[in-house]
């Protein structure tokens, strides 16, 4: 597989690549051994945060007390 870095900086997603990864739309990049490595990251939307707060049992007043506490000085 051969990809191209454009003018912007940016790499065109060859479709051998998307079969494998269709559907990702981030990847953390890391270097290793003088290769870019892209790993899939799912990015959970916000209704899932609030999904599992709500499982914990923190409410937005529990939230609202923990940004107080760590603005004091």
């Amino acid at each position: 597989m051969l990809a191209k870095r454009t003018g912007t900086n940016q790499l065109t997603f060859l479709e051998e690549a998307d079969a494998v990864f269709g559907g990702i739309e981030y990847f953390e990049v890391t270097k290793k051994d003088g290769c870019i490595v892209l790993r899939p990251v799912h990015i959970s939307p916000a209704d899932a945060v609030r999904e599992k707060l709500d499982r914990l049992g923190i409410t937005e007043d529990d939230i609202a007390d923990a940004v107080a506490w760590a603005r004091r000085e």
